[in-house]
């Protein structure tokens, strides 16, 4: 699932990750205790309005109803798509329906300013703005808030963000820093998936289908009431995915199975107060081409408090608790005449405890103000393999933070917004991320933007605490305690017009400047360890375009296209054992088309192609390119009555299979052709 970045003379491990549904009993008593808390603090009232827009179907809204819905992640209170100062595109229920997507990360193929690449059957590199490497440790993913980055090694085990995707209401991508208001690791984006309130899923849900290769999944929910005004749901989902192909043509001993269930309870029984509770398990099992199978299991509880104040002001208070746990097998490490470790299990045990509160509000006609502040603990485990490890085995982590936002109408159609988080972690002290956009409507249609940003990447467990192997074998790679928080300060320009209401274009550029990038160091004298550094700086500047076209009543298009340039290099006087290529695996450039046709007789057909430049990878001894590639995904749905829906999909239509990610050669997985169907009923 990830691989572990190593100096280029030995051989990569691949490292894994799971998490047990049940957790001990101290834990569970402080996860109660915390959720108590908030029920006495928001006496188990909800507002008379869902917390998140109830969208009609995208055959049902023109391209300027999309542009007027609400969006959340840019400034921390609802605005207009079309007066949001960001590069963020929305992808809704309906968009994620007609994809065929069955996966989270399938479905943020659908971002333009998204780059998604695939690496076996349930991995995934997923970045915005570059540094999609084996380690992508620069996009900050939250899911109703919870944040599903981890501090292991600051990044996203695609594998088990799952849910039923029936129930998401809308996935928020913005690119760009965002950590004046959501924190350290927002350096290049930041992902918000939000998903429907209980109310407006009730009845019963099913979903079913399989296809080739051999893959199959299910799924069902049921939402009801338990009071007036007081809604639940509660849903499960299975599936089981066939192995992918190796470039050798063998198989790729990466299937993998998933179960995952939960429920979401939502309290609407006041009109100033929303109380909503709402929890996860899932158990993962992901077969791995070095042997054997990593184990994934976990579960979460969340309660959030809403309160409405009197001129639309608000205070929000949330409480979460998540429990992780992974194992997984990690082989020999042999290097003749420097090292060998032999295989063995690593586990780890991830409690995390987070409380955040919010409160916005206008002082005055012409200031929006939203402050905060929040607290996390992060509790980590851990049972070392003699060729991976983490030293101290255990460690406990307090992150402390507040912010300050402040949007101020300076006339009519120009908006300054000033803003800054300080935040204090455990590795490095304070450190501060502030933020300044511009806004300017130049007419109801048209608005430019502009904005500078600094946030920062703080170190992981991987950064400060690894080891490879573990003593009392010789060491080859190692964390360090001097390692420091990563930098970047953000320079954006955009544009954003509807041409009527069929025609909606963005276009935003974008110059970031990158300092303290990891490195690996050597030890002076005896050359290993190998050590991570910040020996790296440097910048990378592209633009994102995107554009909506409503070509008819029952026909729309969207196009996409990114570029983007990287240029990172070796602090004067300093190293890097892998010349500053081992932090960057991006396409220069990616284009797309997507069509949403609906035809005659309740039938649907959707396309979208795209084409993904070559990319560099430094998996290896040299750096190795992995050649471009274009596909085309389709699908057919036909509805004989409202409840019921059948389709058929499509998947990497145009090959049998091609690479999108890794090091080039026999051993490298490839990304096979999928056909399915699937077949839901809803009433």
């Amino acid at each position: 699932m990830i691989g572990w970045p190593r100096a280029n003379i030995f051989s990569r491990v691949v490292f894994q990750a799971a998490l047990p549904i049940v957790g001990s009993a101290a834990r569970r008593e402080r996860a109660c205790w915390m959720l108590a808390l908030l029920l006495l603090v928001g006496r188990a009232g909800a507002q008379s309005v869902p917390e998140t827009t109830d969208l009609p179907a995208l055959k049902e809204m023109s391209v300027d109803q999309l542009m007027n819905v609400e969006v959340t992640s840019v400034s921390l209170f609802p605005e207009k798509l079309s007066q949001a100062a960001s590069a963020i595109q929305v992808l809704s229920n309906d968009d994620i329906r007609r994809s065929g997507a069955t996966t989270l990360p399938e479905a943020l193929r659908l971002a333009d300013n998204l780059e998604v690449a695939q690496k076996n059957s349930h991995d995934w590199a997923i970045s915005a703005r570059g540094f999609n490497t084996e380690l992508a440790n620069k996009l900050l993913v939250m899911i109703d808030g919870r944040s599903v980055y981890t501090p292991l090694f600051s990044g996203v085990y695609w594998n088990v963000q799952d849910y039923l995707l029936a129930d998401v209401d809308r996935i928020e991508v913005v690119s760009g820093p965002g950590g004046t208001l959501w924190g350290a690791n927002a350096v290049n984006g930041v992902i918000n998936v939000t998903t429907k309130s209980a109310r407006d899923t009730q009845g019963w849900y099913l979903e079913g289908g399989g296809g080739a290769p051999a893959s199959d999944f299910a799924a069902v929910r049921y939402g009801g009431t338990l009071a007036p005004n007081v809604y639940f749901r509660v849903y499960g989902k299975f599936a089981d995915v066939g192995q992918e192909t190796l470039a050798d043509g063998s198989g790729g001993a990466d299937s993998w199975t998933s179960r995952q269930g939960g429920f979401r309870l939502d309290d609407l029984r006041s009109p100033a107060d929303t109380l909503t509770l709402q929890g996860d398990a899932y158990h993962d099992r992901d077969g791995l081409q070095t042997g054997g199978s990593s184990v994934s299991s976990g579960d979460n509880l969340l309660g959030r408090w809403v309160h409405t104040l009197p001129d639309q002001a608000e205070v929000r208070l949330q409480l979460y608790y998540d429990h992780t746990h992974f194992l997984d097998p990690i082989p020999a490490l042999s290097l003749p005449g420097i090292v060998a470790a032999p295989a063995g299990i690593l586990t780890d045990d991830l409690d995390t405890y987070d409380l955040e509160f919010q409160h916005r509000f206008w002082p005055g006609r012409y200031h929006h103000v939203v402050w905060g502040f929040g607290y996390r603990q992060t509790d980590d485990r851990n049972v070392n393999a003699p060729a991976l490890a983490f030293f101290p085995a255990d460690r406990s982590l307090n992150l402390y933070s507040g912010f300050v936002q402040d949007e101020a109408e300076l006339r009519d159609d120009l908006f300054l917004t000033l803003g800054s988080k300080v935040e204090h972690n455990d590795y490095t002290g304070f450190e501060t991320e502030p933020n300044a956009r511009l806004r300017w409507n130049l007419t109801p249609a048209n608005m430019i933007w502009t904005a500078v940003s600094r946030a920062v990447r703080t170190p992981s467990r991987v950064d400060r605490d690894l080891s490879e192997p573990t003593p009392p074998y010789r060491v080859v790679l190692r964390g360090s305690d001097q390692f420091a928080a990563e930098t970047v300060v953000a320079y954006e320009l955009g544009y954003r017009t509807q041409l009527g209401d069929r025609v909606a274009l963005a276009l935003s550029t974008f110059d970031n400047d990158y300092g303290n990038v990891r490195s690996t160091s050597i030890t002076p004298g005896t050359i290993l360890p190998f050590y991570f550094a910040n020996n790296l700086e440097g910048e990378t500047h592209g633009l994102e375009f995107s554009g909506d076209w409503q070509v008819a009543a029952n026909w729309r298009l969207h196009a996409g296209y990114d570029l983007l340039r990287e240029h990172l290099h070796v602090k004067p006087g300093q190293f890097d054992l892998n010349a500053a290529l081992n932090e960057t695996a991006d396409p220069r450039q990616q284009w797309s088309v997507r069509s949403a046709v609906d035809l005659p007789g309740g039938i649907e057909w959707d396309a979208a192609f795209r084409w993904v430049d070559s990319l560099v990878t430094n998996s290896g001894p040299t750096p190795e390119i992995v050649p471009g590639y274009y596909e085309l995904d389709t699908r057919v749905g036909w509805h004989p009555v409202p409840q019921l829906e059948l389709a058929l999909v499509g998947q990497n239509l145009l090959h049998r299979e091609h690479a999108e990610f890794g090091a080039p050669g026999p051993t490298s997985v490839d990304i096979g052709r999928t056909v399915y169907g699937k077949a839901t009923w809803s009433y």
